[in-house]
């Protein structure tokens, strides 16, 4: 993701906390600032969301598996990140004015493939995300 900035507009600061709140019902979510100013969201060493700026304003990367960012990349708004995009991440940019709670369910998604088993088990059943869609399709994809 080429995000240079911290999230310190008005826009970040509310992208910020849309995110605190996901990744606040997600057992075991540890904030960070990295290296180059990105805002990550880690479930023990793995990230799963990174947010900053970008050239198209505040954005969103999201871990995914090669299927669901194949996927997401066919269609707008997303696109594949810069520099991660061959493990699999996808990124978004102003996700606030897109489908929210596609994203949401992406990001918990996200947090599946990179918390431990016993972590994902205890995922309280009210937190969007989940399975694949009835056609294996991952969910809201092709919604």
């Amino acid at each position: 993701m080429s995000h240079h900035h911290r999230l310190d507009s008005e826009e970040g600061r509310r992208l910020l906390e849309a995110l605190r709140a996901v990744c606040a019902r997600l057992p075991q979510v540890e904030e960070v600032i990295d290296g180059f100013g990105h805002t990550t969201f880690r479930v023990g060493r793995k990230s799963f969301v990174i947010a900053g700026m970008g050239e198209r304003g505040e954005a969103i990367s999201i871990k995914a598996d090669p299927v669901t960012q194949a996927l997401l990349v066919r269609r707008a708004p997303y696109y594949r990140t810069p520099y991660i995009g061959q493990h699999g991440w996808v990124s978004i940019a102003n996700p606030l004015e897109h489908d929210w709670p596609h994203v949401q369910a992406l990001i918990v998604d996200a947090y599946r493939l990179a918390a431990p088993r016993r972590l994902v088990k205890s995922i309280p059943p009210d937190v969007e995300g989940g399975p694949p869609g009835e056609e294996g399709e991952p969910r809201g994809v092709g919604e």
